[in-house]
């Protein structure tokens, strides 16, 4: 245990957070570390409960709290506290793979099972995920993480298809095995959502590098511009490999119904859909910009400006975004992110639109701890529109009922108000009569979730697929030899954490297998 009496000794003090009218003016991470003292007491504040559900990943009416990759969170935390910061990062990364990630872009769910955040303690939870996010940058900075390969190579080859989270924790794991791992990716970095669907300002992508060079250090090889269905033969990649383990993500997003679009669709003068555009199509095109444009000016010792990232954005994708009336579909973490990166962009308004009630301030009653707080949540970007335009951007219960154009470009948009009604045992959403509205809408942006996977890579490798979109497997293996899958391709649209924990179990699958076929 930490400190006995830590968690009433020290009160909950979490990183801090840049005012959002400051941060705005750039699309740099915005969170400034405490310093060493201060972390170490909020380490103290960890009580090693004698059943510490912070590292339980209990499910609980569908929902899960605690940490779906059972970290040693009360270990780490006690030796962070005494500041044994080595043996603080070798707990760590015995259960994961990559803090330096989950540290900055995890909701935490470790947080949301501590004992300390139960109502009846009432303190608040331990800040895990800011203790995590210490003990990885320490060892980074101490030099305690360091290339290290492994010794024997099994003679075994593994081909992983794509380097998201779960990509890159399947590769991980297999080459600290002593596995020969090569991971193919489409794009011309490493990461995934990671590197393109997730802005700077919350992951900045020096960090995804650093870790790909890492990793590379230790003999994992990467090949990008790697397109593997379609530039690269499936019947190659399982002629030369032992094992192929897909992770292509559920990138494959959900269209917007509603009327007008097949008129901009069809429109000839219209570009990027007249204004409709897929949100991670935006997001990568706005992280592509920010990294091209911040190599360009640092050459000569500068910063970009977002003006700058805005002009390229422009000049490399036809995507306006100054002084245009940005609407966003979708009320999760990806319009949260088109919001942040739309105000920085110069947006004149944004409006994020939501299908689902708005959650209560507290926990319902029907809610207890430790079940996932149901609860409104305040994210950055909604924090940014209150200060730049004075009000909250999202709008619940509603969804757009027409997108209106002119000359094959969006004007405005009709939206309508949305309820679920329950008729013959099934949940369906329903309009409500006489609430539409029209609002301005130069720039439409669609974050409505994702329904599988890109089907073409499964399809070259002959896989079998379900009703959502995703590969069917038993556990991890996939109804071809010698052919895996896991992530967001095998469990659908999930967090990042989830997406590492499914690599780690996937990469002990095809261990075994390579085992047994000695």
């Amino acid at each position: 245990m930490a400190q006995a009496t830590g968690f009433m000794d020290y009160k909950r003090k979490e990183n801090a957070s840049i005012v959002p009218l400051e941060r705005i003016t750039n699309f740099k991470e915005f969170h400034p570390k405490l310093d060493e003292s201060e972390r170490r007491n909020q380490a103290a504040r960890c009580m090693n409960c004698g059943v510490p559900m912070c590292q339980s990943a209990l499910r609980l009416k569908g929902m899960v709290t605690g940490c779906p990759l059972h970290n040693y969170i009360p270990e780490w935390n006690d030796a962070l506290y005494n500041g044994q910061f080595d043996m603080a990062a070798w707990r760590l990364l015995k259960t994961s793979n990559f803090p330096e990630f989950t540290g900055r872009v995890c909701p935490a769910l470790c947080e949301k099972a501590c004992n300390c955040g139960n109502p009846v303690v009432n303190e608040g939870a331990v800040t895990i995920h800011d203790n995590e996010l210490f003990i990885i940058e320490k060892a980074f900075q101490t030099g305690y993480m360091k290339a290290e390969p492994p010794v024997h190579r099994s003679g075994k080859k593994i081909a992983v298809i794509g380097s998201g989270p779960g990509g890159l924790a399947v590769a991980d794991c297999l080459n600290k095995r002593g596995h020969s791992v090569t991971v193919f990716e489409r794009e011309d970095k490493a990461g995934g959502l990671l590197m393109y669907g997730i802005p700077n300002m919350k992951l900045e992508k020096s960090i995804i590098e650093r870790r790909v060079n890492l990793m590379k250090a230790e003999g994992i090889e990467f090949i990008f511009n790697a397109d593997v269905g379609r530039s690269i033969s499936a019947e190659h990649i399982l002629k030369e490999y032992d094992a192929v383990a897909l992770c292509c993500g559920a990138k494959k997003a959900r269209p917007l119904t509603a009327a007008g679009i097949e008129k901009l669709e069809k429109n000839e003068a219209a570009k990027n859909n007249g204004g409709m555009i897929f949100a991670v199509d935006f997001l990568t095109a706005v992280t592509k910009c920010v990294i091209a444009t911040g190599d360009a000016l640092n050459k000569i010792g500068m910063e970009p400006t977002n003006g700058q990232i805005a002009q390229m954005l422009e000049k490399r994708n036809g995507i306006t975004v100054e002084g245009k009336n940005v609407v966003i579909v979708g009320g999760g973490d990806t319009g949260n992110d088109c919001c942040g990166s739309a105000i920085r962009l110069g947006a004149k308004s944004v409006v994020q639109l939501e299908m689902m009630p708005c959650p209560p301030s507290e926990r319902a009653a029907d809610n207890p701890w430790p079940e996932w707080p149901k609860i409104l949540k305040v994210d950055y970007g909604a924090e940014e529109s209150i200060s730049k335009f004075g009000h909250d951007p999202r709008i619940y219960e509603t969804t757009v009922k027409e997108v209106i154009s002119e000359n094959g470009h969006i004007t405005a948009i009709k939206t309508v108000q949305v309820e679920f009604t329950v008729k013959d045992g099934k949940r369906t959403l329903v309009e409500k009569a006489g609430t539409e509205k029209t609002l301005s809408c130069d720039l439409l942006l669609i974050a409505a979730g994702f329904t599988g996977c890109e089907p073409y890579t499964a399809q070259a490798f002959g896989v079998q697929t379900g009703d959502r979109g995703t590969v069917t497997a038993t556990e991890y293996s996939t109804s071809v030899e010698k052919v895996f899958t896991a992530g967001d391709m095998h469990r659908g649209q999930s967090l990042v954490v989830w997406a590492i924990a499914e690599g780690r179990e996937c990469a002990k699958q095809i261990d075994a297998y390579l085992n047994n076929q000695n």
